[in-house]
C-alpha cells in the first residue's frame, strides 16, 4: 500500500477527533526552521464533514487491539486498515507545509499493540519532524492512555497542545462503550500534563531557555449524544476539568453512529446541542458562570432554541434590566448581547459620559438581544412587557424539532480553568474560584 492509499483511509478515520482550534502557543518563527506557531496562526478550512479544521490532520495507524462499542476502528470492524511510518508523517507533514496547503500537524492514533508501543512510533514521528526536518509549527497530539509516564513527558517538549480524551461523561458509560479502557488511565495522564506545564512555566521564571512543556495547554474530548448522560452532567464535568487540571478546552463532538450496536442510538443526536455546549463551555471560560447556574436539576438539557446565556437571563428575569451606566464589569457580562469587549468599552466610555442606546449600538453591542435587559438612564429602549414567556418567543432563534436535521452541503445519506483565561482586569473583578465538581468519572484521585 502506498502513502497516498494510506491518506486516504488514515485521514478519513482521523475525522472523529475534534481539534478546531488555534495554536494556543506563542513559540515565533526562527532562522533556519520551517513554519510558527504563533497564536492565531493556524489557517482554518472545513472538512467534508462540516468541521472546522487547520491541520494535517491523521491517525497515525487505525489498527487497533481495542473493540470499544462507538469507534469505528475497533477490533471487531471490518473496515480497511493502514499504518504510518513515523517518517511518512514526518515528510507528509513537511511536504504538505511546503506546498502551503497546512501550518501544522494533528496526530492522533488507534493503540497498536500496546499503549506503549504507540506512544513510541508517535514520538518518533514528531522527533523526526522536529528535529531531522527542523519544524518549527504547531503541532498537536492526543496522548495514548495508559502509555508510561517517560513517553508522555518525552513527547510533550516536542509538541505545542497534547489532549486526553475522556470519552463519556460517567465512569458507568465508558465502562459499558470501552471495556478495555478505564477512568484511571485517563485521569493520570491528565494530572502529569498538568503538573509537567505548572513546572515549565516556573523552571522559564529562571531560566530563560529552559525547554517548554506542552506551551499550548492540554485538552480533552467528549462525546455527545451516545449515553444517556444529560448536559447538566456534561457541563459540571467541564466545569470540573478546567479547575482541576487547568485544561485549555474542552471538545465536544456529536456522536455519529458507525455501526448498529446494542445499547447505542441508531440516529444522530442534533448537531445544535453540540452547538449549544460550546456555547456554555464559553460561559464558564470567560462569562464567569457556574455549570450551577446555566443547568438547574429541572431544566437538566439545553434549550436547543435558545442562546444559554439568553436562557439564563430569562430564567433570572428578576435581576433585570440593569443600568448600563452604573452595573458593574461582571453584570454586565451576564446581559445577552454584550460580550467581554463590548463590556470593557462601556466601563470605559461611561467615564467620560453617560450612555445612551445611540452609544451602544456605535460600540458594537447586540441591542437585538440586549434592549430587553439593559436600560440607559433609567429608560428601556422600548416599553415592553418583561414576561418570561414573552422573552422566550422574542429570543427563540429557531423552532427546533427532533425531525429536523442541521443543513449541510453534503449528502447525509451515507454512511478553569476559566478565571486565568480571563485578563488581569477581568480576573480582579471576577473573584475566587470554587472546588471544582467532577461527577462520575472524575471522582477518582489522580
Amino acid at each position: 500500500m502506498d502513502v497516498s492509499e494510506k491518506l486516504m483511509i488514515l485521514a478519513d478515520s482521523a475525522k472523529y477527533d475534534v481539534a478546531c482550534t488555534s495554536s494556543g502557543s506563542s513559540r515565533a518563527g526562527k532562522r533556519g526552521a520551517l513554519g510558527s506557531a504563533v497564536q492565531g496562526g493556524i489557517c482554518h478550512s472545513f472538512s467534508a464533514d462540516g468541521r472546522c479544521i487547520s491541520l494535517l490532520k491523521i491517525l497515525l495507524t487505525n489498527i487497533c487491539v481495542y473493540d470499544c462499542k462507538y469507534c469505528v476502528n475497533r477490533r471487531s470492524n471490518d473496515v480497511p486498515r493502514a499504518i504510518f511510518t513515523p517518517r511518512e508523517v514526518a515528510e507528509l507533514t513537511v511536504n504538505f507545509y511546503r506546498r502551503n496547503y497546512i501550518e501544522g500537524l494533528f496526530l492522533s492514533s488507534a493503540v497498536v499493540k500496546s499503549p506503549n508501543h504507540t506512544m513510541e512510533l508517535i514520538y518518533e514521528a514528531i522527533r523526526i519532524v522536529r528535529h531531522e526536518y527542523a519544524f518549527n509549527g504547531y503541532i498537536h497530539i492526543k496522548a495514548i492512555p495508559g502509555a508510561d509516564r517517560e513517553l508522555i513527558e518525552r513527547v510533550g517538549y516536542l509538541v505545542d497542545r497534547m489532549s486526553v480524551n475522556i470519552e463519556f461523561p460517567s465512569a458507568e458509560s465508558l465502562h459499558r462503550l470501552a471495556p478495555d479502557k478505564n477512568s484511571e488511565s485517563i485521569l493520570k495522564p491528565m494530572a502529569q500534563l498538568k503538573d509537567g506545564i505548572k513546572k515549565s512555566k516556573d523552571e522559564i521564571v529562571l531560566f530563560k531557555h529552559a525547554p517548554r512543556f506542552v506551551p499550548g495547554g492540554q485538552a480533552t474530548q467528549l462525546i455527545v449524544g451516545a449515553t444517556p448522560e444529560s448536559d447538566k452532567r456534561i457541563v459540571a464535568l467541564a466545569e470540573g476539568l478546567y479547575k482541576k487540571y487547568s485544561l485549555k478546552r474542552v471538545f465536544y463532538s456529536a456522536y455519529v453512529p458507525v455501526a448498529a450496536h446494542h445499547g447505542l442510538p441508531e440516529r444522530k443526536p442534533p448537531l445544535v446541542r453540540e452547538h449549544r455546549l460550546y456555547q456554555a463551555d464559553f460561559l464558564l471560560r470567560f462569562y464567569g458562570f457556574t455549570a450551577g447556574e446555566i443547568l438547574k436539576d429541572q431544566n437538566p438539557n439545553l434549550n436547543l432554541n435558545m442562546d444559554p446565556k439568553c436562557q439564563w437571563a430569562i430564567d433570572n428575569v428578576h435581576m433585570f434590566p440593569v443600568e448600563v451606566n452604573t452595573a458593574d464589569y461582571m453584570t454586565l457580562l451576564r446581559v445577552p448581547g454584550i460580550g467581554q469587549r463590548s463590556a470593557e468599552r462601556i466601563v470605559e466610555a461611561r467615564r467620560v459620559g453617560k450612555l445612551d442606546f445611540t452609544n451602544l449600538k456605535k460600540m458594537g453591542i447586540v441591542l437585538k438581544r440586549a434592549k430587553y435587559f439593559i436600560t440607559c438612564g433609567g429608560k428601556m429602549m422600548y416599553k415592553m412587557d418583561m414576561r418570561p414567556d414573552l422573552l422566550e418567543m422574542r429570543l427563540s432563534e429557531n423552532k427546533f424539532s427532533d425531525n429536523w436535521e442541521q443543513l449541510s452541503l453534503f449528502d447525509r445519506g451515507e454512511e478553569r480553568p476559566a478565571l486565568p483565561l480571563l485578563s488581569p482586569k477581568r480576573r480582579e473583578l471576577a473573584g475566587p474560584v470554587a472546588e471544582p465538581f467532577l461527577p462520575g468519572l472524575l471522582s477518582i484521585n489522580a
